[in-house]
């Protein structure tokens, strides 16, 4: 190990498990099945973030470990971004892991907006181990901090794995508030520099994508990098199943849009979009 945590982080993570409260999970040992992942960044990030949840009742006990696991998963962000950059990345690390007890606390909200925006949700418990959403938001929080610190090729990968394992594809350098929540999520694309509001849900398979790319002025047939192509997202919007939402365009708060709508223009506050003409549905009796 090539790395050593030695930031308070691990002194307000501690401080943190001890403070947590019902309805998130206050008991020990809660012994779960082992979940095993390819990349090593995920299972500690879930360890360090929700103990309870993931069998690191260790955690829970000793500060140490705590700092331990974080010198752990922090010698794994060295090693991924280094070949990056050519130098030494224990500062920007070291900044990334004194950020993930202020994470933890968006997280929990994040858990807060799955549980009530989903009537099939049981518990946080649920929610933290099975909910997609909640996996890709989770990576993607801390990708977003690595991706601001300059890192932006490792954050990435980490997002990139996300959707391996979710099928939910959030860019490390979108910019999503507090609150969020992706039901099922399956399909779901959120671009580079889309951003959003607090209290926002999205279905499966909805985009935030791009409408069109600008070229540069070559004749590589290089797309122009750095420049605002997604959308932004008010407060309290729904964006149900299929929906694209596509360019630099603006959706106001308190907005509701149906499912499989296209839209591609500002969309005032307190409005509500929707396909008003289904396709005719036909049926015909089988032989």
């Amino acid at each position: 190990m090539d790395y050593r945590y030695t930031g308070d982080a691990c002194k307000r993570l501690f401080e943190a498990y001890e403070a947590d409260a019902e309805p998130f999970p206050t008991a020990s040992s809660m012994n779960f099945p082992r979940w095993d992942h390819r990349r090593a960044e995920l299972g500690l990030l879930r360890r360090l973030l929700f103990p309870r949840c993931w069998n690191a009742d260790e955690l829970l006990e000793e500060r140490s470990r705590v700092r331990e696991t974080l010198s752990e998963l922090g010698s794994i962000y060295c090693r991924g971004i280094r070949p990056y950059t050519g130098s030494d990345p224990s500062a920007t690390v070291d900044g990334v892991l004194d950020r993930l007890p202020d994470l933890r606390e968006t997280l929990k909200r994040d858990v807060e907006a799955a549980y009530k925006g989903d009537p099939a949700a049981k518990s946080y418990v649920e929610v933290i181990r099975s909910y997609p959403g909640f996996q890709a938001i989770m990576m993607q929080r801390v990708a977003h901090v690595l991706y601001e610190a300059d890192t932006p090729e490792y954050a990435r990968e980490l997002t990139e794995y996300a959707k391996t394992v979710t099928g939910i594809d959030i860019h490390p350098g979108a910019e999503i508030g507090d609150h969020f929540f992706i039901d099922h999520g399956t399909g779901v694309v959120i671009g580079e520099t889309a951003t959003i509001g607090d209290w926002v849900r999205l279905y499966q398979d909805v985009t935030l994508g791009a409408l069109h790319f600008e070229a540069e002025e070559d004749e590589e047939k290089t797309l122009k990098k750095g420049y605002k192509r997604h959308p932004d997202i008010g407060d309290t919007v729904v964006i149900g199943a299929g929906t694209k939402v596509l360019g630099p365009i603006t959706v106001g708060d308190h907005v509701s849009i149906g499912a499989n709508s296209w839209v591609t223009e500002d969309i005032p506050p307190k409005t509500s979009v929707y396909v008003s003409e289904h396709p005719t549905q036909e049926r015909k009796r089988s032989e």
